[in-house]
C-alpha cells in the first residue's frame, strides 16, 4: 500500500502519519502545506505522478469556521479546488481518494441523527465549501470515500479539549453552550478508521464507495463535553480545581458563523459496511495528560 497524506500536521493527518509509520507493508508520503499546496494543480499532479500512490488521504482543509466567513476565496480554494485536483490526480494513476468532510454540510435542525442520505444544507462558508469539495471529489473520481466527522480533538493542534484545559488554569467560572449537540471524535480514531478502509480497498475487498459518517458516542452538548473533560482532568491530577460551569444558549454566545444545533451523525453505515465502531471519545480522554500544556 502506497499512501499519500495531505495536511500531515493537522490533527488527523498527524495521527495518520504516526499510525502508518509502524506499518511495514505501507510506504507513506506525508505532506504539509509547505511541501504541497493542494490548490496548485500542477504541484498536485507532479507529486502524485512521482509517488504513484494507491491511496490518497486528503486531511488538508481550511477549518477556521469563523474566519471562513471573510476568507471565502481561500476556503473554496482549499476545501473545493484542492480536493478536486487530488481526485483528478488519483483517477489518473488509478488510486482511491479518501476525503475528510464535516457535519457542517447539514443545516443542523434535524431532531434525530443525520444519515448519509439526508439532504445537505450548509449554513456558512465553511460548510458550503466543504460540501463543494465532496461534490468535486465524487464527480471526479469514482473510487472515493468521503468521511464526514465532527467535533474533532487530539493531542496535536488546536481543539476544544486543549482550550478547556488552558482556560481551567486561569478561570474560576466558564459559560459553555448547552444547546448544540454532537459526537466528540478522537483524531486517532478517525485515522484508524481511514486506515482500515484503505486496507480493505488494497486487499481487493468489494467496496461500496461513497459517503460515510464517523464520529463519537455518546452524543453530548458542548456543556456536557466540557464537564467530562474537567472531571477527567481533575481525577488524573491534570488540574487541581474544576471551574464552575454554566450552560448558556447559542444566542448568548454569538459567532460570525452559524453552528449546527444538531451535529449528531449516525455511524450505522460504516459499522455495518466496514465493522468500524463509533469513536470512543471518553476512552480517548483517559490519557488527558497528553492534551495538557
Amino acid at each position: 500500500m502506497r499512501v499519500l497524506i495531505t495536511g500531515c500536521y493537522g490533527q488527523v493527518g498527524n495521527s495518520l502519519t504516526e499510525q502508518l509509520a509502524n506499518d511495514a507493508n505501507t510506504e507513506v508520503l506525508a505532506l504539509d502545506r509547505d511541501s504541497l499546496d493542494i490548490t496548485d494543480e500542477d504541484a498536485v499532479n507532479a507529486a502524485v505522478i512521482k509517488f504513484k500512490p494507491t491511496i490518497i488521504i486528503n486531511a488538508a482543509a481550511h477549518t477556521a469556521v469563523d474566519k471562513a466567513e471573510d476568507e471565502v476565496e481561500l476556503s473554496y480554494a482549499i476545501n473545493r479546488d484542492g480536493p478536486k485536483y487530488l481526485a483528478r490526480a488519483a483517477k489518473d494513476v488509478g488510486a482511491t481518494i479518501l476525503h475528510i468532510s464535516t457535519d457542517y454540510v447539514f443545516e443542523g435542525n434535524k431532531l434525530s441523527e443525520y444519515a448519509e442520505s439526508d439532504i445537505t444544507n450548509p449554513q456558512g462558508v465553511y460548510g458550503s465549501s466543504k460540501l463543494a469539495g465532496e461534490v468535486a471529489v465524487a464527480e471526479t473520481c469514482d473510487k472515493h470515500i468521503i468521511l464526514r466527522t465532527a467535533w474533532v480533538f487530539g493531542e496535536n493542534g488546536n481543539n476544544f479539549v486543549k482550550t478547556m484545559l488552558r482556560l481551567a488554569a486561569t478561570r474560576d467560572a466558564l459559560n459553555i453552550v448547552g444547546d448544540q449537540f454532537g459526537g466528540p471524535t478522537y483524531a486517532g480514531d478517525i485515522a484508524n478508521a481511514l486506515i482500515k478502509i484503505a486496507k480493505c480497498i488494497t486487499q481487493g475487498d468489494a467496496i461500496e464507495y461513497g459517503v460515510y459518517h464517523f464520529s463519537g458516542l455518546p452524543h453530548v452538548s458542548w456543556y456536557e463535553f466540557a464537564a467530562t473533560i474537567f472531571d477527567t482532568a481533575l481525577e488524573k491530577g491534570v488540574i487541581t480545581q474544576k471551574p464552575s460551569l454554566s450552560s448558556i444558549t447559542t444566542e448568548q454566545y454569538p459567532t460570525p458563523a452559524k453552528r449546527p444545533n444538531n451535529s449528531r451523525l449516525s455511524t450505522d453505515k460504516i459499522t455495518n459496511t466496514f465493522s468500524i465502531e463509533a469513536s470512543n471519545w471518553k476512552k480517548a480522554l483517559t490519557d488527558i495528560e497528553a492534551y495538557a500544556g
